[in-house]
């Protein structure tokens, strides 16, 4: 049948990186499709995935590998021959259990394949060995009882076929040998693999806990920013309030010139009055004295005109102060959110990699 696929399933596939041995690196840009295979004429197991035409996983199981969950929706193996670890990033919890079950049935297999190849092998050597011990009893026995061409064609046969059956038992030795040396190759490599990862997770733990610090801060720091706009927001609230005491006492200075002009009208009046009336010098001097009076609170209300005016520019001033400080503390609370959000950015792509 050849090799066919008996698992799928889809998931973000990740190499860890080659010079440094620590940080992943992304092998697809998206979701992609990752197979179980089973080779039935070599009766062996791989994990492959391609992403478009780029094969980014194709991983020969064997009896020595192991899948590991390092978190809740991320998994990882190392092999040894292709010299990586692969990472793989799943959508739920549920498909990253349903791939390391099947990852571990997978290697069942491929061990009780191999197990299978050895008992093979031991039970052709065992088989050679007993016909080798069988054959000098039997070449006796023609010697004895048979002719010069008996002894020819009972022991003729039987030393090529011993010799290809001792040349091929000494191969099979020499690739259980080669075999060997392979595996103990592979194990040494997926120990310095595993003692790498050990390291990269110790340092991304460490890492880990000096940006959750800075995220403290950077929300201590963030609330107090959040103070000061509101107590500065109070100072604006006082400014508007402070304008529209202004803006009565405006209304109420033009009220007071409106008044003066009324006066002064009333006063010229008065004047045409006593320069057409010679007769009424006592109502004049009457007016007079009420002409002074309204002077004098003319004078009056032009000082508090004054006063008010002063108080106006210095009400303008101070609201353009607030304006200007309320603004310098917006940009910096600004800065800071951005900050901020680097900072979430940052853990959130570190839990992603994890």
């Amino acid at each position: 049948m050849g090799e066919q696929p008996i698992f799928t399933t889809r998931a973000h596939v990740f190499q860890i990186d080659p010079n440094t041995k620590k940080n992943w690196v992304p092998a697809s840009k998206q979701a992609v499709t990752v197979s179980y295979f089973y080779d039935s004429t070599r009766n062996s197991y791989r994990v492959i995935s391609v992403d478009g035409s780029k094969v980014i996983i194709n991983s020969t199981i064997t009896p020595n590998m192991t899948f590991t969950k390092t978190s809740q929706k991320f998994g990882q193996w190392a092999d040894s021959r292709a010299n990586t670890v692969f990472g793989l990033g799943f959508a739920s919890e549920q498909q990253l259990t349903k791939f390391a079950e099947k990852f571990q049935e997978v290697k069942e297999a491929a061990k009780l394949a191999r197990d299978r190849s050895q008992e093979k092998m031991e039970t052709s050597s065992n088989h050679s060995q007993e016909s080798g011990r069988e054959t000098p009893s039997s070449n006796q026995a023609s010697s004895i009882n048979g002719t010069d061409d008996e002894k020819i064609s009972h022991v003729g046969p039987v030393d090529p076929l011993l010799k290809s059956e001792n040349e091929r038992l000494r191969m099979a030795v020499e690739q259980g040998n080669a075999n060997a040396r392979k595996l103990e190759t592979e194990l040494q490599t997926l120990k310095d693999s595993n003692a790498r990862l050990v390291e990269a997770l110790q340092e991304s733990t460490t890492n880990m806990e000096a940006w959750k610090q800075q995220l403290a801060e950077s929300k201590e720091e963030g609330d107090q920013l959040r103070a000061k706009i509101a107590e500065l927001e109070a100072q604006c609230k006082e400014a508007d309030e402070e304008k529209e005491r202004n803006a009565k006492l405006v209304a109420q200075v033009e009220s007071l010139e409106a008044d003066l002009q009324e006066k002064e009208q009333e006063l010229k009046n008065l004047r045409k009055q006593a320069e057409i009336i010679p007769k009424l010098m006592e109502e004049c001097e009457s007016i007079t004295e009420k002409l002074k009076i309204a002077e004098a609170k003319s004078k009056d209300l032009e000082e508090q005109m004054g006063t008010l005016q002063a108080e106006i520019e210095e009400s303008h001033r101070k609201q353009a102060q607030l304006k200007a400080e309320l603004k310098k503390f917006t940009d910096i609370l600004d800065g800071k959110l951005d900050e901020l959000h680097e900072f979430r950015q940052g853990l959130s792509k570190l839990g992603m990699d994890n």
